[in-house]
């Protein structure tokens, strides 16, 4: 465990997650008015996870399978220069993005850095109709003028503290966790593998 943990409570566990996620996949069939023209696109590591999640729900819901992408923000960043040897994932969107609705799909909003990140390579890929975001989790502390459309839960949180998505799949456990760091710590997304 990171000595930069300096206390942790739980502020999301798996059930209230799915619920959030149940509610979101309805809501963005009730602004879409359903499927028609509609895709989700996840940016990588949890955000895409989140978007294969959304995907299963509304294909319940619905009966229809809508495209999936995962978009990998590394070279978009503006700290991009500061990272020496930033993790590479890969955007794999295997449609074509021109006049669809695309659903951008991310865990936690905090400044809102990595949404513009995200806006600049996904229009790099094409011209949607509209894009849309949804996040389970925002935390306000917002630095640049971007909104999310759908929300899971607003956690209000301090500068110092980090607020963090588990997910089972890679983690060993569902949860948004909210915790203190040090100073001069970085208050950013959980490593894969849930190693701090």
């Amino acid at each position: 465990m990171n000595r930069n943990r300096q206390a942790s409570s739980v502020c999301m566990d798996a059930a209230e997650i799915e619920r959030s996620l149940t509610r979101i996949a309805h809501q963005v069939l009730e602004v879409n008015h359903g499927t028609k023209d509609l895709a989700l696109v996840g940016i990588v590591t949890r955000g895409d996870m989140l978007a294969e999640k959304l995907v299963r729900k509304i294909a319940d819901i619905e009966g229809v399978d809508i495209p999936l992408g995962h978009l990998d923000i590394s070279f978009y960043r503006d700290d991009y220069l500061t990272h020496l040897a930033p993790e590479v994932h890969g955007t794999n969107i295997p449609f074509d993005i021109d006049g669809k609705h695309i659903v951008l799909v991310d865990d936690i909003l905090f400044t809102g850095r990595t949404i513009r990140a995200a806006l600049d390579a996904l229009m790099d890929l094409g011209r949607p109709q509209t894009v849309q975001l949804a996040v389970l989790v925002d935390r306000g502390h917002r630095e640049l003028p971007i909104r999310a459309d759908y929300v899971g839960k607003n956690v209000p949180s301090a500068a110092d503290e980090s607020v963090r998505l588990f997910l089972e799949e890679v983690d060993g456990r569902s949860e948004v966790d909210v915790f203190t760091v040090e100073p001069g710590s970085r208050a950013g997304a959980a490593p894969l593998g849930g190693n701090e």
